[in-house]
C-alpha cells in the first residue's frame, strides 16, 4: 500500500514530516509532498503523483479544526492564488464531473473518532480554494481514492507532537474503512 500526503500549511508540513518518520505500519509506504499555493503547480504535481507513484490513497491536510471532507467540487474557483492566477474557466478539470466523492466513507470515519471522544467534523464543502482544488484534482486523477483532512494550523492541536499521532490514526482508520467498503462491494454475489 502506498499513501501520498499533500500538506498546505506549515504546521501540517511539520506533521507530515513526522508522519513520514513514524509511518503507518509495515505494509504502507508514506510519501510526502508540499504543495505550493498555486493552481497550475498544484494541478501538475497531483497529476504527476497519480501517474508516477500510483498511491492507493492520497491525503491532503490543512485547516483550523479537524474536518474530514467527503466531496470535491469542480467549479466555482474565483479566488486568486499567490501568483495572482485564477483558472479562467473557474474549474479544476474542464469537462470533469461537477462533484466527486471519495471512496472513503468519511462519515463513518468521523463517527468512529467522535465515539472515541475526539472532535472531528464531517463536511461536504471544502471551501473552493486550493485545498478543495487539490482534492478534486486528486479525486479525478485517482479514481476517487483520495482524502482531504483539514487540521488546525494554530492552537494546541497544531503542534506536530499532537498532529502526527492524530494523522496516523486517521489515515489508518480511513484505510481500514476503505478496505471494508471495497470488500463489501467485491463480495456481492453475481
Amino acid at each position: 500500500t502506498s499513501v501520498e500526503a499533500f500538506f498546505l500549511v506549515n504546521p501540517s508540513w511539520t506533521a507530515a514530516q513526522g508522519l513520514k518518520l513514524v509511518g503507518l505500519g509495515e505494509m504502507t509506504d508514506v510519501c510526502i509532498q508540499e504543495l505550493p499555493v498555486s493552481y497550475v503547480k498544484t494541478q501538475r504535481i497531483i497529476a504527476e503523483v497519480w501517474k508516477n507513484l500510483r498511491p492507493k490513497v492520497r491525503h491532503t491536510v490543512g485547516s483550523s479544526v479537524v474536518v474530514l471532507e467527503q466531496t470535491g467540487k469542480n467549479s466555482g474557483y474565483r479566488d486568486r492564488d499567490v501568483c495572482g492566477f485564477c483558472p479562467e474557466s473557474h474549474c479544476c478539470v474542464e469537462g470533469g464531473p461537477e462533484k466527486l466523492d471519495s471512496v472513503i466513507n468519511m462519515r463513518v470515519v468521523s463517527k468512529e473518532f467522535r465515539q472515541a471522544g475526539r472532535d472531528v467534523v464531517y463536511s461536504r464543502d471544502a471551501g473552493r480554494y486550493l485545498c478543495e482544488f487539490a482534492y478534486y484534482c486528486s479525486l479525478y486523477h485517482g479514481q476517487r481514492r483520495a482524502a482531504l483532512v483539514h487540521v488546525p494550523s494554530r492552537g494546541g492541536l497544531s503542534s506536530a507532537d499532537r498532529l502526527v499521532p492524530l494523522l496516523q490514526s486517521l489515515i489508518q482508520t480511513m484505510l481500514e474503512v476503505e478496505m471494508t467498503e471495497t470488500t463489501k462491494v467485491e463480495c456481492i454475489p453475481s
